[in-house]
Formats: C-alpha cells, structure tokens, sequence
C-alpha cells in the first residue's frame, strides 16, 4: 500500500509539473505573437509627417468664380488658406498676393502659387484643393417653388434637383418634365422626365445625374 500511495503522488507531482510547463510555454508564445502584432501594425503606419493621406484632386478640372479652395502651403500655416474665387476669377493669399485662379486647373495654380512663394519661402510645397464647387450650376424653370440657377454639388439627379427648387406648383404637368443638356458639338439634346412613372419605380433610368448648364423644365 505504501509502495502504491508514493507512486500516485510521483505521478501526481509529474502531472502538474507538465501542466504548468505547458502553461508557462503558452504565455511566451501569446507575448511573442503580441510583439510580433505590434511590430507589424507598427511598420505599416506610412502617414510620414504629414499625419494622412493628402486628399487628391481633379487633375482636368477647370476652376472657376465662386468656387472655394482650400490651400495648403507645407509648414507655412500663415500663408495656408481657405478662399473663394472673386467674381473677377482671383483670390488672395498672403505673400502671393492677387492670384488669377479662374480658367487655370488645381495643378497649374498650384506651380504658379510655388513659383510666386520662393521669393519668400524656400521650396515652397503647395496643395490646391477645390472644397466647394459653386461654379458650376444648372437651371430649373417652370412650376416648382423656387426657380433659379443651383451649384452642382454631389453629382444631383433630376429629382434632386425638383427638392432643392422646393416641389412642384399646384399645377405642375409632372409628366411632361424634360431636360435640356448642350452636347460638344454645339447641338441641344431633350431628355424626358416623368416624375409619375419615377415615384412608382418605373423607368428609373430617367432620373439622370445633371452636368453644368443643364436646364430642367417643368410645364
């Protein structure tokens, strides 16, 4: 009896020896893999010193009055603004001075705005971004509440465009919508809209994405 009690304790003794050895492993391994984690996520931060991304823009865009641009000379916060183009196509900007922005694209006032600052700043970084596009507009006509000229912002579809002029009149023919778009060639293309069939889900492709200058009639 003896002889049996002391090899269940040898045994019992051994059992737990392996149990925290298999523990003590396990703990290492989730420490190295933490390391190994943070190390990674470390590694693939690539802000720089900048912080973020810088937002793209628009390379083909033609800026134009009103619109409002956000720029950015790098480590020059005084100089870095947020302007509107004037109704004369210019903004201004410290050290710069009065800057033909209408006409000319993101890109190329951004060189222009470098060349006029290296007189003062050395190698100058600057960033033009258009903010708000005010612009570009279309028309609405006819029987709706508030007819006029509206900026073309968020790439707005006809119906959009009937909620920003308020809705429709009392005696609005909202069948006989149609939409006037000027093409390349000089020639002027008829688009149908009918604002019955669209609320009932039928011919949905009609409610198209509006361009500049487009011209919405409502009869």
């Amino acid at each position: 009896m003896r002889i049996k009690l002391t090899q269940t304790r040898f045994w019992r003794a051994a059992l737990c020896t392996v149990s925290i050895s298999m523990c003590t492993l396990a703990a290492a391994q989730n420490t190295t893999a933490g390391n190994t984690a943070s190390a990674l996520m470390g590694s693939a931060d690539t802000t720089g010193d900048h912080g973020t991304t810088p937002k793209s823009h628009d390379a083909a865009y033609v800026i134009g009055v009103d619109d409002v641009l956000a720029i950015n000379v790098w480590k020059e916060p005084e100089v870095s603004k947020t302007v509107p183009v004037r109704s004369d196509g210019k903004i201004s900007l410290p050290l710069a001075g009065e800057v033909q922005a209408s006409g000319m694209t993101p890109r190329q006032l951004e060189l222009d705005l470098s060349r006029r600052l290296a007189s003062y700043i050395s190698q100058p970084e600057v960033t033009v971004i258009v903010e708000e596009i005010k612009s570009q507009k279309f028309n609405i006509l006819g029987q709706v509440a508030k007819p006029g000229a509206y900026p073309i912002a968020n790439n707005p579809t006809v119906l959009d465009a009937i909620a920003l002029a308020g809705g429709f009149r009392d005696f609005a023919k909202q069948k006989s919508i149609y939409v006037l778009r000027r093409n390349p060639d000089g020639t002027e293309s008829r688009m149908s809209f009918n604002y019955k069939d669209m609320i009932k889900g039928k011919n949905v492709d009609q409610n198209v994405k509006l361009q500049p200058n487009d011209t919405i009639v409502v009869p």
